[in-house]
């Protein structure tokens, strides 16, 4: 999975973060994805010759789904030739497109074609008979539209604040300073945490607390797991590495030998 270089349109630029592509042109080619928990959820939409599945629920998904937050390892598995793009979503934007609870999105995804106004098959249609990437992205935004415009979902600014926070943090921000900054109580900022986004304020930070880790465990200037994990905010090693592995099911060693150029 790679990111595509796009400009999004203005409206767009409060619910989407990022667009990434891939494809494959071979027809006996096995391919895993891992979804790691990174905090974002996703419209994907998807072409395969033999069906795309939900492990380890082995479901089979439709051409046009949203995924939400995931919180323990899946994958997308796709055996032949495919191709994809994802419109990855800031983590309050799956609320506003589907008047669903986002908790029930949690390691899983959402049909979007069994939805009837806006009239998403059509949306699917035209993705389907045409090949543009471009083209593509731009009916994917449309859609995005015209499903915050069907569900009118208030926006809450004071749950977006606190998301950038965490976010910039990178997980390491305390609850209590949090709260003192959006001016809120614990239980209503975690009542509204997850009416929006599906998870307590905690268990959002933890997650990007892990993906700041994924992310420095490539990076040079580590000579050790322990300083990755310190650096992260984690306690100790041990902390470290059993967080590491309940999100993605590897140790961290293991992922890194995993990931290193053969």
């Amino acid at each position: 999975m790679k990111e595509a270089e796009f400009i999004l349109e203005e409206d767009l630029l409060p619910y989407v973060n990022c667009i990434m592509t891939g494809s494959c042109i071979d027809s006996n080619a096995h391919t895993n994805i891992p979804l790691y928990a990174d905090g974002y959820p996703g419209i994907m939409f998807q072409q395969s010759e033999n069906g795309c599945y939900l492990l380890p629920k082995k479901k089979k998904l439709s051409e046009l789904f949203l995924y939400g937050q995931t919180l323990k390892p899946v994958a997308l598995d796709i055996i032949g030739k495919h191709e994809y793009i994802v419109v990855q979503l800031y983590p309050f934007a799956s609320s506003y497109l589907l008047d669903v609870d986002p908790k029930k999105l949690n390691d899983d995804c959402y049909d979007l074609l069994q939805i009837e106004a806006p009239n998403v098959s059509n949306f699917n249609n035209q993705l389907q008979n045409n090949q543009s990437l471009e083209k593509r992205v731009k009916i994917i935004s449309n859609l995005i539209r015209e499903l915050v415009k069907e569900h009118k979902i208030t926006e809450d600014n004071r749950v977006e604040q606190a998301i950038s926070i965490i976010i910039e943090s990178e997980g390491q921000i305390k609850i209590k300073e949090l709260l003192s900054r959006v001016f809120m109580t614990e239980r209503t900022l975690e009542r509204h945490f997850i009416a929006h986004i599906g998870l307590t304020p905690k268990q959002f930070a933890k997650i990007i607390q892990f993906k700041s880790s994924i992310s420095k465990l490539t990076q040079e200037r580590y000579n050790s797991l322990l300083e990755v994990g310190l650096d992260c905010g984690f306690s100790d090693q041990s902390h470290f590495i059993r967080t590491f592995k309940g999100y993605t099911g590897q140790t961290p060693s293991y992922y890194l030998n995993q990931t290193k150029p053969i």
